[in-house]
């Protein structure tokens, strides 16, 4: 999530676990630990997928986070050995305020290594957008109206937004399994063979989902439902490229970005390059994270090559105007084909 969403759900964490003893200053703690884990952005790798790939890793480790509040805990209360509060409460408070960070990415498409340092898949439920007002504007009046009136008598509001966020997630995550449902029922009841889907909400709601389903084939459906439609999922068919996947399959990076993307990814030549997307963030037309991975050399065979980002993205804005009325009516369609062939151009 945001760092804004972030800060803000430490700060209610904060003061709804310590508030009463602390007040103003419970926020300011909480604001600080909610944002602590995000600070693995500051280390800087080579290259871009590294970068992706590397963050939310150890920084979001539940493991490491329940350490270091243990140590934090520890620290205050040698400190102040006569507060007025159990080192029990403290150390949940502190725990609360780091974990959420992580399990709240974990709502979100990217991936969160929240059992670093196993080599899991990263946990990605798809259940909010990483920029979600209807989650975050709650809880952010919250915390300034305790900032205002003072946190030791609305702690309760605090868990409120708390608990109405909980609530929020919960709905969402539903809302990413129905839609896949939903998708996939459609697909097959139209003899196309759907070996997995995975679905993710459209920026800033949780009220239409993008579907991607993978076929038998060498390709994917990106699809559009919502629950308010009255009308079958707009789909579009995509190639997935896995004819170039030899040219990169024994590149380390490429590895550690299928793991990541748990192998939702598309390949494509552009002008002598190989071109690697992330499928799960964007639209296709405008995917979030692209990446140069390899290019012909003078005999026409691919050579591995240290990543790039590929840069070349379509202007957001239209599909942005559009979401908004696609969230109430299916009528007229997202312009999916529209979008794609800005992408897939020769491609396709």
């Amino acid at each position: 999530m945001d760092s804004l969403t972030q800060a803000v759900l430490g700060a209610a964490v904060a003061g709804a676990g310590m508030g009463r003893y602390h007040g103003r200053r419970a926020l300011a703690y909480g604001a600080a630990l909610g944002t602590l884990p995000d600070l693995d952005v500051f280390v800087r790798y080579a290259d871009p997928v590294s970068s992706m790939t590397y963050h939310r890793g150890f920084s979001h480790s539940v493991f490491l986070l329940a350490l270091l509040a243990t140590l934090i805990t520890w620290w205050v209360t040698r400190r102040h050995p006569h507060r007025p509060y159990s080192a029990w409460r403290l150390y949940l408070t502190i725990a609360a305020a780091l974990i959420t960070h992580p399990l709240l990415d974990a709502f979100t498409v990217y991936g969160t290594q929240l059992l670093w340092p196993f080599a899991v898949t990263p946990q990605q439920w798809s259940g909010v957008f990483i920029i979600d007002p209807l989650y975050t504007l709650p809880m952010l009046l919250a915390v300034i109206y305790t900032l205002w009136r003072g946190v030791r008598p609305h702690t309760r509001l605090l868990a409120a937004t708390l608990a109405w966020g909980c609530v929020y997630l919960a709905f969402g995550t539903y809302g990413q399994y129905h839609h896949q449902q939903r998708v996939a029922q459609h697909l097959q009841a139209q003899g196309i063979t759907v070996k997995r889907t995975m679905a993710t909400p459209m920026p800033f709601n949780t009220l239409l989902f993008r579907v991607l389903a993978e076929t038998g084939e060498d390709e994917y459906i990106e699809a559009a439902s919502g629950w308010l439609d009255r009308n079958p999922p707009e789909y579009i068919r995509h190639r997935r490229g896995h004819d170039l996947e030899a040219a990169v399959a024994g590149h380390p990076l490429y590895q550690r970005l299928h793991w990541l993307a748990d192998g939702w990814l598309r390949l494509d030549e552009q002008q002598g390059w190989l071109v690697v997307s992330d499928l799960r963030m964007g639209v296709t037309g405008n995917l979030t994270f692209r990446f140069v991975m390899a290019e012909r050399d003078a005999q026409g065979q691919w050579q591995h090559i240290t990543p790039r980002d590929y840069g070349s993205r379509a202007d957001p804005r239209p599909m942005l105007a559009r979401l908004w009325p696609r969230i109430w009516s299916d009528t007229p369609p997202l312009p999916l084909e529209q979008w794609g062939a800005q992408q897939n151009g020769a491609a396709e």
